[in-house]
């Protein structure tokens, strides 16, 4: 399957499935509010198996795994006695470590939190059902690595479309029982609990069970192998090592920032709302980045192993200059939508202003972290997870300190939203010190050129944001009609990202901007 199939497979699957997200984040806001105690109470216990799981799982699979099937797949079985292997070790370790943290579910949620007594036992109780997500995420993570990198991409971009299927039943059945805006502490019982907490589990094992599905499907075995020797375990645990320890900078910093917006929660915006925002970013996000990445990624570990270093360096400039026009228009479009955005998960047009600026706090991050997903990846290729845990590393103690100083001089109602571009700032700091890192490790991969047509995109995106911007005002701006509903605020955002998108493609044709012609002739394929 080609850059151009796979990324439209992949981009097709992770819209709708973001999409579909929003529409569950949406019901999931008509239930328990976004702003208040129970909210998020349940944002940081539903968190928590996510948190682990970046810890143990996600680095380790996307920067270890992907190659190592890349290379067992030329095996002569296919690779299928290696991939049988690395399942049993996925299921034991995985399931161990579930166990562990479901027992230790008290302990997470005094770890990641800062709240009351009544509202921490809350949370310990919703943690009880969501912490089990973990060994179901971690299996997802696996047969979906696993089957992109042997270039089936289709299943694992789509299977999470169920589970946000079956969340927004369960939530939708949670409003007709219980009621709806059940934002405050009181009145809470284990019949709701139940019902809240074990739908959103119940989601992520469906979703599982669909990969389990297509890995059967498409040949590959699905058996338990404990013949661990000869599978190339040294070599992968030196890799899975640095990776682990790259991903659990990153998760520490999580907990320093966790505990630092916690504080807020009731009358301001604080976790929920922070996990509202960062949704609409992912929606962009995936979309763009891990959809016509992810591929790209596959190439460049073939490319790697087949030491066509030449080539390898041209997929990298080729797949930034793509990344960086797609979300540089991304950011623009968001961001003059943000008001409108931000009220499709928001319960009024008050709130709606009040969560935007954490919107926009995470958007400043989205073209360097696009051009970090291709420069980590890179590294991976070339087997080398040393240097991303030493700028992660880097990154995190700068977010640790950058968020410190936020509890220390930031008001309560405005806390969200600088640890957020807290994140964002350093997360630029970190993209420049891995582009200069992979220069000096692999040599040039001639960057520069690719930068300054970054630059460019950046400037002609200006004029786009304020055509956009312009939109926004004749719209009514902040006392118009887009704020009196989550649908009319879905409908607005669209109209004014949808003049600045179309701006922004005119910009592009009248500058001859080469880049534009590539990027069409992807969405043509797709």
């Amino acid at each position: 399957m080609g850059i151009g199939r796979a990324s439209a497979v992949i981009a097709g699957g992770t819209l709708v499935s973001r999409l579909s997200g929003l529409l569950r984040a949406v019901v999931l806001v008509m239930a328990i509010g976004s702003v208040g105690m129970a909210p998020d109470a349940f944002a940081v216990a539903n968190q928590l198996p996510n948190s682990i799981y970046q810890v143990i799982s996600a680095g380790v699979l996307t920067g270890v795994i992907v190659p190592q099937v890349v290379r067992a797949s030329a095996q002569k079985d296919g690779g299928h006695a290696f991939l049988a292997k690395l399942l049993t070790l996925g299921v034991l370790i995985v399931g161990a470590i579930t166990l562990v943290a479901t027992i230790g579910a008290p302990l997470l949620i005094d770890l990641y939190s800062d709240f009351g007594a009544e509202q921490t036992a809350l949370a310990t109780q919703f943690a009880y059902w969501c912490v089990p997500q973990l060994f179901f995420y971690g299996m997802f993570a696996l047969l979906g690595e696993i089957l992109n990198a042997r270039r089936v991409f289709g299943p694992y971009a789509w299977a999470p479309i169920v589970n946000n299927v079956i969340s927004i039943a369960g939530f939708a059945l949670f409003m007709v029982l219980f009621g709806q805006s059940r934002t405050a502490l009181e009145g809470w019982n284990s019949e709701m609990i139940t019902l809240l907490a074990g739908t959103a589990t119940l989601g992520v094992v469906a979703q599982t069970v669909v990969l389990v599905f297509f890995w059967r499907r498409i040949g590959i075995p699905l058996r338990f192998d404990f013949q661990w020797r000869g599978m190339g375990l040294g070599r992968m645990g030196k890799l899975a090592f640095w990776t682990f320890l790259t991903t659990l900078a990153g998760q520490v910093a999580g907990l320093v920032q966790s505990r630092v917006v916690t504080p807020a929660s009731g009358e301001n915006a604080s976790v929920a709302a922070s996990g509202y925002a960062w949704l609409v970013f992912m929606v962009a996000y995936s979309t763009i980045v891990i959809a016509i990445g992810t591929p790209y990624f596959t190439r460049i570990s073939e490319q790697a192993a087949a030491e066509k270093h030449d080539e390898l360096r041209e997929t990298v400039r080729q797949s930034l200059r793509i990344l960086g026009l797609l979300v540089i228009v991304a950011t623009a479009a968001i961001g003059v939508a943000s008001i409108p955005a931000a009220r499709i998960f928001s319960s009024s047009g008050d709130e709606a202003v009040l969560v935007a600026p954490l919107l926009l706090a995470y958007l400043v991050s989205l073209l360097p972290l696009a051009v970090l997903f291709i420069v980590q990846r890179t590294f991976y290729a070339y087997g080398d997870a040393r240097t991303p845990f030493v700028y992660t590393l880097i990154q995190a103690a700068l977010l640790v300190v950058l968020t410190l100083v936020v509890a220390a001089a930031t008001p309560l109602d405005q806390r969200a939203a600088a640890v957020a571009l807290a994140q964002s700032l350093a997360s630029t700091v970190q993209t420049v010190i891995a582009v200069i890192l992979l220069r000096r490790r692999f040599g040039s991969f001639g960057l520069g050129r690719t930068m300054l047509a970054l630059g460019r995109f950046v400037l002609l995106a200006i004029p786009a944001a304020a055509a956009g911007w312009g939109a926004f005002l004749l719209l009514g701006g902040v006392d118009s009609w887009m704020l009196d509903s989550m649908l009319q605020g879905a409908l607005g955002a669209a109209m004014i990202a949808g003049v600045t998108g179309i701006a922004f493609v005119a910009l592009l044709a009248l500058f001859r901007v080469p880049e534009l012609s590539t990027a069409m002739r992807m969405l043509r394929r797709r």
